[in-house]
């Protein structure tokens, strides 16, 4: 299963090889995804999970999702999505976690999320238009140019590239490589720069031209233990006016 999953970018760094060789790489934190519902092809026409990541306040959740948590019984998740997944959704349940275990060092992964947005720029920025001369007289500069013909066809083509906004759309970088993987704190090290700036919550999953499937590593739910309170015993408590008036009856009776 080519399975995708959330994480957060937190910036780029470099680290160096055994060989000594210095790489740059982007570290990404991957906190594990709750398993909140799984949708199956009897039931529901397609088979897929749906995921939920990261943490929401009470007061900004409707009640449908409220419901839907407290049915797991998770707290409040910002972002919820499905990926699908085949007919391998069998042993998973509703509050499995999945996360960085799912992938491994050397493997190659695709990752999409929402690029950096810079505004309204011009052609030359936004489609690497060379501009005009930068000689003495030349009154070009940064302008577009002429863009269309005259009479006929009276109109400019649909697809012509001009001045607009740039940047802030979805887009995939694909084939990039897992540097190291660090476990126990949910991060990843992935060769190069990945769409956004930090804290960009992007989808990380395994390559579609160089990733193989391969099954689930699902962290299983651990059931709440119900510890019964313990029963106190209490001892019972002689008087010390009762002790003495059973003496008194026991020595009369010798008496």
């Amino acid at each position: 299963m080519k399975i995708g999953l959330y994480a957060k970018k937190i910036g780029m760094t470099r680290i160096f090889q055994e060989d000594g060789k210095a790489e740059t790489v982007t570290v990404l934190k991957m906190d594990p995804s709750v398993v909140l519902q799984v949708k199956t092809q009897s039931k529901d026409g397609y088979s897929a999970i749906q995921l939920g990541y990261g943490v929401k306040k009470d007061k900004n959740t409707n009640k449908a999702q409220k419901g839907l948590f407290s049915k797991v019984g998770v707290d409040s998740k910002r972002y919820v999505y499905e990926v699908r997944a085949g007919s391998d959704v069998e042993g998973i349940e509703p509050g499995d976690m999945l996360g960085v275990d799912n992938f491994a060092s050397g493997e190659h992964v695709d990752i999409k999320g929402k690029s950096i947005g810079k505004g309204f720029q011009g052609v030359m920025k936004r489609h690497n238009f060379s501009g005009g001369r930068g000689s003495h007289g030349d009154s070009t500069g940064r302008r577009t140019g002429s863009i269309g013909q005259c009479a006929t066809p009276s109109r400019v083509f649909p697809g012509k590239r001009g001045p607009g906004r740039m940047g802030g759309t979805q887009i995939t970088v694909q084939n990039l490589r897992i540097v190291d993987i660090d476990s126990e704190n949910q991060l990843l090290l992935i060769a190069g720069s990945v769409p956004g700036p930090k804290n960009n919550v992007l989808e990380v999953s395994v390559s579609l031209k160089k990733g193989q499937d391969k099954d689930l590593n699902v962290t299983k739910k651990t059931a709440k233990e119900e510890t019964k309170p313990e029963l106190k015993t209490e001892e019972p408590v002689v008087i010390a006016s009762d002790a003495a008036d059973e003496n008194n009856t026991d020595n009369n009776a010798n008496e």
